[in-house]
C-alpha cells in the first residue's frame, strides 16, 4: 500500500498578525524550537509515510530554507523523500494557486507519478500528533472515496471550523462550511485520505467551474456528497489545533505548560523532528527565577521568567520580568524591562526600563486586530529604553528606535503596518 502525503503550506495567514509578516504560517516557529509544519512532516514519517509534496506560496523563503532536503525527517531520500511544490508560470498552464483544491489540482502530475493507493491531504499550519496510519487503514477497509479526520468541538468555536453531520457508521450525511450555527459537534480537521482515481476525477471537473473557489470545505466535499460519494469520517480524540490566530498560537504555547500537558513533547515514542542549529546550553544567572517555562538552548536568564517560552538564543538581563509570553529566537530584553502576556518575533530588542503590555496606557479607537490584552511584536524591531506599550498591540517588523516617539503606544495600536500587512 502506497500513500503520497500532500502538505497545504502556501496560505499568508494575516490573522498571525505580525507573525507572518515575513514569512508563511507553517514557518512560524512555535515551543521554543519547532516550526509549525514540523508537525504534520513528523507525523508523516512517523507513520511511515515518506512520499511527500509541500505546496508552497506565500513568502516561501523561510520555509523552502527550514525542510530543505529533508534531512531532519529522514526525508533525504532517492526515493520519495520530500518535494517543495510551488507555483510556476508556463506556456500552456499555470497561475498563482485559487484554493486548497487547486493547489493540488496543479501538481497531480506529481502524485500521479507516485502512482499511490491514498492521497493524504493535510494542512501544514496545525499542532497535534497523529498516526495517519490508522486513518489509512480506516479508509481502505470501508472502501471509501474520501475520509475525512474529525474531532468534537467547542460549541463556542464550532463555527469556526467545517462542521460534519455523522450517522452511528461514521457514513458523512452532511457538511457546511463554518455555519453561524453549527448543526452538530463535529469539525473537519482539514486532514482527507482521497481514493486517487477519485480526487483526480473531482479536481478537474472542480477545475472546470468558474464560480468555484475551489477550496476542498467550501466547494469539493459538498460537491462529493451531492453526487453520493461514500465519504466517511474518522474520529480523533487527541490534542489539536489550528493556530490560526494570536491568541490560538499563544494558548498552544500555553497548553505545552501545564503540568500534565495533553501534548507532551518529551515523549521518545513520537519524536517531532526539526532542522535546528547547535547552540550551547542555555546558562541561567545567580539572580535568575524561572517558574513554569520552557528555557530553549544558547538562553541566557538573569532576569525572572513565568508561564514563558523562551526560544534559542534569548537573553533576559538582570531586573527584567517576562511572564506569559512567548519570546523567539535571539531577541534581547534589556535590564529592568517588563514584558507580560506578548509575543515577540525573532532579532527583537526590548530596550532597558521599557514595559510592554502596560496596562495604565489608553486605548487607541483603531484596534490592532488582537484580544484577551496580547501585544505582538514584530522581527528585527528595536524598541528604545523606557518605552510603554499598552495591551493588544501590533508593532510591525523591522522598525527602529526612530518609529517611537517616547510616548507611550496606546492599546489596541497597529504601529508600521499597512493596509497589505493587516
Amino acid at each position: 500500500m502506497r500513500t503520497v502525503a500532500m502538505i497545504l503550506a502556501g496560505g499568508a495567514g494575516s490573522r498571525l498578525s505580525v507573525l507572518t509578516q515575513k514569512r508563511t504560517k507553517p514557518a512560524v516557529p512555535f515551543a521554543g524550537k519547532y516550526r509549525i509544519i514540523d508537525f504534520a512532516l513528523s507525523n508523516c514519517v512517523n507513520s511511515g509515510i515518506f512520499t511527500i509534496g509541500v505546496c508552497t506560496q506565500y513568502r516561501p523563503r523561510s520555509l523552502n530554507e527550514h525542510i530543505g532536503a529533508g534531512q531532519p525527517w529522514d526525508l533525504d531520500r532517492m526515493t520519495g523523500g520530500v518535494t517543495l511544490l510551488q507555483p510556476y508560470i508556463g506556456r500552456r498552464d499555470s497561475d498563482w494557486y485559487q484554493g486548497t483544491a487547486d493547489a493540488i489540482y496543479q501538481n497531480l502530475d506529481f502524485v500521479n507519478r507516485q502512482n499511490p493507493d491514498v492521497v493524504l491531504i493535510l494542512a501544514g499550519d496545525h499542532i497535534y500528533e497523529m498516526d495517519y496510519d490508522v486513518m489509512i487503514t480506516f479508509h481502505l477497509e470501508r472502501g471509501a472515496d474520501l475520509t475525512i479526520a474529525a474531532l468534537k468541538a467547542d460549541p463556542q468555536e464550532a463555527s469556526r471550523f467545517g462542521i460534519l453531520e455523522i450517522d452511528g457508521d461514521y457514513n458523512v450525511t452532511g457538511f457546511r462550511e463554518k455555519p453561524s450555527e453549527p448543526t452538530g459537534p463535529w469539525a473537519s480537521m482539514g486532514i482527507y485520505a482521497f481514493n486517487p482515481r477519485v480526487l483526480q476525477d473531482i479536481l478537474t471537473a472542480d477545475h472546470g467551474r468558474r464560480r468555484s473557489r475551489h477550496d476542498f470545505g467550501a466547494n469539493i466535499i459538498p460537491s462529493m456528497l451531492r453526487a453520493h460519494h461514500r465519504v466517511h469520517a474518522f474520529p480523533f480524540s487527541g490534542y489539536w489545533v489550528d493556530v490560526g490566530t494570536v491568541q490560538a498560537y499563544w494558548q498552544a504555547h500555553m497548553d505545552l505548560l501545564d503540568q500534565s500537558p495533553q501534548l507532551d513533547l518529551r515523549g521518545r515514542d513520537w519524536i517531532i523532528h526539526t532542522r535546528s542549529e547547535e547552540r550551547p546550553p542555555a546558562t541561567i544567572g545567580r539572580q535568575a527565577h524561572i517558574e513554569q517555562s520552557l528555557i530553549t538552548d544558547g538562553c541566557i536568564v538573569e532576569g525572572r521568567v513565568s508561564q514563558s517560552i523562551l526560544s534559542p538564543g534569548v537573553v533576559v538581563k538582570p531586573g527584567a520580568t517576562v511572564s506569559r509570553s512567548i519570546i523567539l529566537t535571539d531577541a534581547v530584553v534589556e535590564q529592568g524591562a517588563v514584558i507580560d502576556h506578548a509575543v515577540i518575533d525573532k532579532r527583537v530588542l526590548i530596550g532597558a526600563d521599557t514595559h510592554i503590555g502596560a496596562d495604565d496606557v489608553e486605548s487607541c479607537r483603531t484596534l490592532a486586530g488582537l484580544a484577551n490584552g496580547l501585544t505582538v511584536i514584530g522581527k528585527n524591531t528595536i524598541i528604545p529604553p523606557g518605552v510603554r506599550v499598552g495591551r493588544e498591540c501590533a508593532i510591525a517588523a523591522d522598525l527602529g528606535p526612530d518609529a517611537f516617539s517616547g510616548e507611550p503606544v496606546p492599546a489596541g495600536t497597529s504601529l508600521g503596518l499597512t493596509a497589505d500587512d493587516d
